[in-house]
């Protein structure tokens, strides 16, 4: 019983947010640093201990993660403004043909979910879509159910998007094995979600088409882009040198020349860096913008990722709390004795904290400190931890959630039509995604 006294306190202030989050509307910024706090002393940690705990929480979390966010935010920005996502999305989807189409979408949300911040994505690919659906004269909510499902996956699941980074981080999960496990998981489930659930939905075809803004394909025309094939290689650069440094370790191990250079471009913020680069070029100068117009793109960015950015600081807080606490252990030594998969408690821990805070970042990096304890008791891997947290996050979203708001008023929904659409294509996202996991854990 003694094991989940601190437990209890944990799931109270998990309450406690929901409350200052729902109810009061309290910024989840301040309500994230208000529980630790309250946590904290709720646990017995000294004053001292947890000014140590605030700075290290806040410094190590974005230290970690910071600049990865602020980077991948910078790429897709400069990918948007001068029509090259437009012209991967395009591409695909003409390749692909009507009777292919919603197949290509997924493969069009892979793509933009992996390389941009989930609300630039969402509002990048959802004039495209529409407009295809006119044009193949085809529902618009069953074309748009599957490139979202495949966004909002490949956001959760893969970096450079926030959550994946902060969990690869505070797991030490192996860059590599995630992109190479989570396509695994991926793949599944948003088959699942976006190709067999709008099967199921009676009634998405008679939703009335928004009004919604497209492209100036007349000043898209004024700028030069290169080959379809390098619009989709450049934000794939980091993935790549990041699975390419791990293939290349556990073909010559660590000494080689090779592999150190890949260590090297392969890390996250150089690889970040190498493509954001490649892209300020490509982009910008050789596609006719001037380096203040591709600049000002990464200004832009900046300035719409930073409260995500200061939120998932303060979520490292609480993390650190709970971690210093210890918390963790004490959820370890009570679930020891209990039947139930570590990965399975990892999820549904995740879940809680998301549909309290909102927040699918936040909800994976709180969750991290609460579980991460559970890897050496149980001796799970940690990409695999790490995989299912991140499906926990994608879940079935509240009313507290932007993104369930930001699908409403986009497509004029009622609340009821939300839930039956972005609400059950994340739930089959999340409980697909840890089977998967779980699958994974039994044949590795």
């Amino acid at each position: 019983m003694e094991h989940w006294i601190p437990v209890l306190w944990v799931i109270f202030a998990i309450i406690l947010l929901l409350i200052l989050t729902v109810k009061v509307k309290l910024h989840s910024m301040i309500a994230l640093l208000l529980i630790a706090i309250f946590v904290a002393f709720a646990e017995g940690m000294d004053s001292t201990s947890l000014i140590k705990a605030v700075t290290q929480g806040a410094g190590s979390t974005l230290g970690g993660v910071g600049l990865i966010i602020v980077l991948g935010a910078a790429l897709g920005q400069l990918m948007t403004d001068c029509g090259a996502s437009k012209k991967i999305a395009d591409t695909i989807v003409a390749s692909c043909g009507e009777r292919f189409l919603r197949w290509g979408l997924l493969i069009v949300g892979t793509i933009f979910g992996v390389s941009m911040f989930f609300e630039v994505a969402f509002m990048v690919v959802v004039p495209l879509v529409i407009s295809i659906a006119k044009e193949a004269k085809i529902p618009y909510m069953v074309l748009i159910i599957p490139v979202l499902a495949a966004v909002a996956q490949a956001h959760s699941l893969l970096p450079p998007q926030p959550g994946p980074v902060a969990l690869m981080d505070a797991f030490g999960a192996d860059s590599g094995s995630i992109y190479l496990l989570g396509m695994i998981v991926l793949i599944p489930s948003v088959i699942c979600a976006g190709i067999i659930l709008p099967r199921f939905l009676k009634g998405i075809d008679t939703y009335a088409e928004p009004k919604l803004g497209s492209f100036k394909e007349e000043d898209l025309c004024n700028y030069k882009l290169p080959h379809f094939i390098i619009c989709l290689l450049i934000p794939l650069i980091p993935a790549l040198l990041m699975i390419g440094n791990t293939i290349l370790t556990g073909l010559y191990g660590t000494e080689n020349t090779l592999v150190h250079v890949f260590s090297f471009l392969g890390s996250p913020n150089i690889s970040l860096l190498l493509a954001v680069l490649i892209a300020v070029y490509v982009f910008g100068v050789r596609a006719g913008r001037t380096v203040a117009e591709a600049s000002e793109s990464i200004t832009v960015a900046i300035k719409g990722i930073s409260t995500v950015v200061l939120i998932i600081g303060a979520g490292g807080v609480f993390k650190e709390v709970i971690i210093n606490a210890g918390v963790g252990q004490h959820i370890a030594a009570a679930v020891t004795g209990l039947s139930i998969s570590p990965l399975i408690l990892a999820w549904i821990i995740t879940v809680i904290i998301r549909w309290a805070t909102g927040q699918g970042a936040v909800s994976a990096i709180t969750a991290a400190g609460i579980v991460g304890p559970l890897i050496p008791v149980f001796h799970v891997d940690p990409t695999l931890m790490m995989l299912a947290t991140a499906a926990g996050s994608n879940t079935i979203t509240m009313p507290n959630d932007a993104a369930f708001w930001l699908m409403k008023e986009t497509f004029n929904l009622s609340i009821g039509q939300t839930f039956k659409t972005w609400g059950l294509l994340e739930l089959v996202n999340s409980v697909v995604g840890l089977g998967m996991v779980l699958l994974l854990s039994f044949l590795l």
